[in-house]
């Protein structure tokens, strides 16, 4: 009897486009990922920063997460230096950017994302385009409890695709309480 492989149908629905109240709800690691640029091949740490919506998934009812991908550096030029500045509302120092700043302190701090849609291979992915703080008054959401950390799941069980997780609801009103 032959085994026969099939392009498989996918299921996934992307988060949907617009404007957002989120919560960051994980930080996973990925590692060194080799990585293409200019026809040269080197290997980047790259992180996913995750955040979960109030948006509810229209088939699993479950909330919805969004995600994007940096290189792990707060070179001036870096996207995720300049990420975190504008979620944060203001510029690191550069003694701040040398001694370094603890990503995951990002886990449960709301913010206000722009999510766009980008087509490729016949796929829709949803994209972070833009981010900041909460406008003051404006809470971020509740998070799914039933979420676990992609680091803290089954080796078995970790997919590539984060969903939620448990932790605080509400950003920080003052600037200075930002933990990151």
């Amino acid at each position: 009897m032959a085994i026969t492989a099939k392009k498989s149908e996918t299921t996934f629905i992307p988060h949907p486009e617009g404007q957002f109240a989120v919560v960051c709800c994980d930080v996973v690691d990925l590692g060194k990922v080799k990585v293409e640029y200019a026809g040269k091949v080197k290997e980047q740490h790259k992180i996913w920063i995750v955040f979960q919506s109030d948006e509810a998934h229209p088939e699993t009812k479950e909330l919805m997460t969004v995600r994007e991908r940096f290189t792990l550096s707060l070179h001036e030029k870096a996207a995720l230096r300049k990420f975190c500045e504008a979620w944060r509302g203001k510029p690191y120092s550069e003694e701040q950017a040398q001694e370094g700043v603890d990503i995951e302190a990002m886990i449960g701090i709301g913010a206000l994302i722009q999510v766009a849609h980008r087509q490729a291979n016949g796929n829709t992915y949803a994209n972070i385009t833009s981010v900041m703080r909460l406008p003051k008054g404006m809470e971020a959401p509740g998070v799914n409890p039933k979420y676990v950390r992609v680091k803290d799941r089954p080796k078995e069980t970790v997919a590539k695709s984060p969903q939620a997780s448990d932790y605080p609801e509400q950003a920080p009103d003052d600037d200075d309480d930002l933990p990151f």
